[in-house]
């Protein structure tokens, strides 16, 4: 398995770039976004890959972080979705917008990608609504990229709430919205907490 490639930028296509590493030329299909982020020729880069082996090829899949590798294997995860579908979805939509569009079912949205239709978004959801977590989502609503602090009453209070019959989703962003939430104690933030879902 190859984690990952570090090395120079050589050469930028529209859907692959090629890093010379190790002396090698190793070709390496992104998202066309990507390929726009990415820094000038001739500068070092580092990009997380995914190693697909077929029938007739073998390929790497790269993206500049681990989460969007993540959603990555997800999406490729889902029956009738192949590595390239995935990465058209990934050109539409960034991962944090798809992660939304699909615990909030936004069937609409998720059919705009390419190559997906009513039936391919409506399986995405019902194959990776479960499987999408807070992290995922929150970052961007509340603190831009920042991360969410997970302190001992944020894990005992999201657990507590779901318990309770509210969704993972839902209630991390309730206890994410408390102010200062990072320096309670699991029974205030309880309390506030609930207090945002009512």
């Amino acid at each position: 398995m190859i984690s990952y490639v570090k090395g120079i930028l050589s050469e930028k296509f529209t859907d692959s770039v090629v890093v010379e590493s190790g002396g090698f030329g190793v070709e390496i299909y992104v998202p066309e976004v990507l390929v726009k982020s990415l820094p000038a020729i001739g500068e070092s880069v580092c990009i997380y890959t995914f190693f697909k082996v077929s029938e007739d090829a073998l390929s790497l899949y790269g993206f500049l972080n681990r989460q969007d590798l993540d959603i990555f294997k997800k999406l490729i995860s889902v029956s009738g979705i192949g590595a390239k579908t995935a990465l058209g979805i990934m050109s539409a939509l960034d991962s944090f917008t798809l992660s939304q569009a699909i615990v909030s079912e936004d069937i609409k949205l998720i059919s705009k990608a390419p190559g997906v239709g009513t039936k391919t978004a409506k399986r995405m959801i019902l194959e990776l609504k479960d499987k999408i977590s807070t992290q995922d989502i929150i970052p961007r609503e509340y603190g831009g990229e920042s991360k969410i602090i997970h302190t001992a009453a944020y894990d005992e209070v999201l657990a507590a709430l779901v318990v309770l019959g509210y969704k993972e989703f839902d209630a991390g962003r309730a206890i994410s919205s408390v102010e200062d939430y990072e320096d309670m104690d699991a029974e205030s933030l309880l309390k506030q907490a609930l207090k945002k879902l009512t």
